[in-house]
């Protein structure tokens, strides 16, 4: 999208918005962010939250001013993007192992002498210090830390091991353990999240602790997500937080169980919505919308309307590009054009499929933040 027609839309209520669209209302943005640093602030822990949600350099940017301790990227070239922009102290929350994609993390390295990555493998972290090696950079390392995903990571009776490896290299600079459990993340029972969760994280601070015993260097202990991040804060061996979805939040999320409520999830209310516009009516008992599956990730939470409210209208999956709306009998039909919100059903895949977040105050929009990161998935 070019200036011109970014600027077309601003001072404009955001039902008048071509849809479908992503629209972020920046108040709820600005208290979702205050409320999670001020929770971690609360526990003398500090927020390195993960920009692969929203995949924006300016939210990223509002986090850091906010007190963040640095951004978590998913992937090489997230990092990238990013560090044109200016931000700094980024960590790689996956491994970075082949020669090609190595050679972009040093360029990142040179203009960020503060950037992690998470290591699982011997060979892999030799690669990485002769790397640095031969452009004589030291790269700061966290041990990767299984916690029964199988996803990444070593096990937890191997993270000494690997951690003294590490420290063993010149051109490795080992920070602490990184331990995300991502698969604990949306259990829906705030009991069942809790008990899973504390099981996992105390089982990476005891290597953590074997770190300290065995007099390795590096104090980081990051992990923990938003699904929980007021459970895992009573960690006390951990450090920071990987949250993500807190800044714009999804169906997924809003529908599990918090400590204050067992059927909800309303600390951080829905900054991200999505609008649609009811493209035909001829069925009795549905409308048919011009957001689907191109407009909506298909996978977690079923996307459900928020405007126009009380209504009972269920949105349902009808076709790559068009969603279907039922209709209960005694509901009013929306008309041809009518624009609908909906929250949508997972906040970071659904935000890679746009170009740009419209900035809304009082649902009037007042600025069109580039998706940045959008598409980087390598």
């Amino acid at each position: 999208m070019n200036t011109d027609s970014q600027d077309l839309w601003k001072g404009k209520s955001k039902w008048e918005l071509d849809t479908p669209c992503l629209v972020v209302a920046e108040d709820l943005l600005e208290q979702n962010i205050k409320t999670m640093q001020a929770h971690a602030l609360s526990f003398g822990k500090q927020l390195r939250p993960h920009a692969k949600t929203h995949k924006c350099s300016r939210i990223a940017k509002m986090q850091m001013k906010a007190g963040c301790a640095g951004i978590c990227v998913a992937k090489i070239s997230e990092a990238e993007v990013l560090g044109d922009k200016g931000l700094r102290s980024l960590l790689l929350t996956s491994p970075v192992v082949t020669d090609y994609k190595i050679e972009k993390l040093m360029n990142c390295l040179s203009r960020d002498p503060e950037l992690m990555v998470v290591v699982d493998n011997y060979d892999n972290a030799k690669k990485l210090n002769a790397a640095a090696q031969r452009r004589e950079f030291r790269l700061n390392v966290l041990v990767d830390l299984d916690p029964g995903m199988g996803r990444t990571g070593v096990p937890f009776a191997e993270g000494l091991a690997m951690g003294k490896l590490i420290a063993s290299l010149p051109y490795l600079r080992l920070q602490g353990i990184q331990c995300y459990a991502g698969h604990v993340q949306h259990l829906a029972s705030f009991e069942e999240r809790t008990r899973v969760s504390l099981n996992w994280m105390k089982q990476a601070a005891g290597v953590w602790r074997q770190f300290r015993q065995e007099g390795l260097p590096g104090a980081i202990f990051t992990g923990a997500g938003t699904g929980t991040y007021e459970i895992d804060c009573r960690i006390p061996e951990l450090t920071d937080l990987q949250v993500g979805s807190y800044t714009m939040m999804d169906a997924d999320y809003l529908s599990i169980g918090s400590s204050q409520d067992s059927s909800r999830f309303a600390e951080f209310p829905p900054a991200l919505t999505l609008l649609t516009t009811v493209i035909s009516t001829n069925r009795p008992n549905f409308i048919t919308v011009d957001a689907g599956l191109k407009a909506l990730y298909h996978h977690g939470g079923v996307p459900y309307v928020l405007h126009p409210p009380g209504q009972g209208f269920k949105y349902e999956w009808f076709g790559d590009e068009h969603g279907r709306i039922a209709i209960a009998e005694s509901s009013p039909k929306p008309a041809i054009g009518q624009v609908l919100e909906l929250v949508v059903s997972h906040c970071d895949p659904t935000v890679n499929l746009f170009d740009v977040l419209y900035l809304t105050r009082n649902q009037i929009v007042v600025d069109v933040w580039p998706i940045d990161l959008r598409g980087k998935c390598q």
